[in-house]
């Protein structure tokens, strides 16, 4: 079923969902289902697994020199997908990037969801290499989200690439994209980023999910702002607890976002990480709280495979 028919079915209530990070290649998926299993009492209509980009790594050689190579370590998104459907019976959304892929590669990745009755998709563009300065696009691959977001629409439509293709059975994703509460980190400025947004949605993104924030009243300005300039899709906020010391200078250096000062003054106070994940907790509540006031549609949840903190901030939410 669609995110979007899910939120309908639902009638106003808040739903809960998640996101996952497949495991690295050499692990065994059951650690995956070990994080996944205390969530599904809270009944998630739907599990967004993600896709990374491939990387760099360094192999030595005989002689002491390194060669380097490009591989992927956390590959299999489409297979987690199917895995957790069988197994939970559960909706999932895999996360396509333009980052790393050829349009072809896409498609190809597109024709398998198909295939295995996946509903939905999130189109994102991904972040640049790690040993990049800024994102760069594969030869003959999507260079924006509004182009994947074009892809995937044609691919509704039935066109796919290079015209070789005539079908009358058509899929029907249901496309998802990102929207930032506090602009994406490259664009100049929050109106030419809402302007990228309603792109997206002009090309026929169904909904979106914004990045994580903490600290709602950026949440409320941004949905006000969206709907300002026509954005009418479901806004999904996306919310991740804050779990250790260090989450003070890594997320706002790696997201670009703002943490409101009394967040930080009470993690200041916490002798350990234990505590932390305690002021974490407490603060994703009354976050989740004060949102199902406001009326969204869904509250999404960044557990980066890690399940002990959101299961404590659903228990006292849903």
């Amino acid at each position: 079923m669609k995110v979007t028919d899910h939120i309908k079915n639902a009638k106003g209530k808040t739903l809960f969902s998640f996101e996952i990070v497949p495991p690295q290649k050499g692990q065994n998926i059951q650690k995956l289902y070990d994080n996944i299993d205390p969530l599904m009492e809270f009944k998630p209509p739907f599990i967004d697994v993600t896709t990374s980009r491939e990387e760099h790594v360094y192999i030595q050689k005989k002689g002491g020199l390194l060669e380097r190579k490009v591989t992927r370590m956390r590959p299999g998104t489409v297979g987690i997908c199917a895995s957790l459907m069988h197994k939970y019976k559960v909706d999932t959304v895999p996360h396509v990037l333009c980052g790393g892929f050829t349009k072809e590669e896409t498609e190809y990745v597109l024709v398998d969801c198909h295939y295995l009755g996946i509903d939905n998709v999130m189109a994102l563009r991904g972040d640049a290499m790690k040993d990049e300065a800024y994102f760069m696009p594969k030869n003959e691959g999507n260079k924006f989200a509004s182009e994947l977001v074009e892809q995937i629409s044609n691919l509704n439509k039935g066109i796919y690439l290079h015209d070789i293709v005539d079908t009358t059975y058509n899929s029907d994703f249901c496309i998802g994209v990102a929207g930032y509460p506090e602009k994406h980190m490259e664009s100049p400025s929050m109106q030419a980023d809402l302007r990228r947004l309603k792109e997206k949605i002009d090309a026929g993104a169904k909904y979106v999910v914004t990045q994580m924030f903490f600290d709602n009243q950026k949440f409320f300005t941004f949905v006000e702002a969206a709907r300002a300039i026509g954005i009418e899709v479901p806004i999904i906020p996306g919310i991740k607890p804050i779990a250790v010391n260090r989450h003070l200078s890594i997320l706002p250096q790696v997201f670009k976002l703002d943490l409101p000062d009394a967040l930080v003054t009470e993690v200041e106070k916490c002798k350990d990480n234990k505590e932390v994940r305690q002021v974490g907790i407490d603060w994703a509540i009354a976050q989740s709280k004060e949102l199902i006031a406001a009326g969204v549609p869904v509250l999404h949840y960044y557990s980066m495979g890690k399940s002990d903190n959101i299961k404590a901030i659903a228990k006292e939410v849903f």
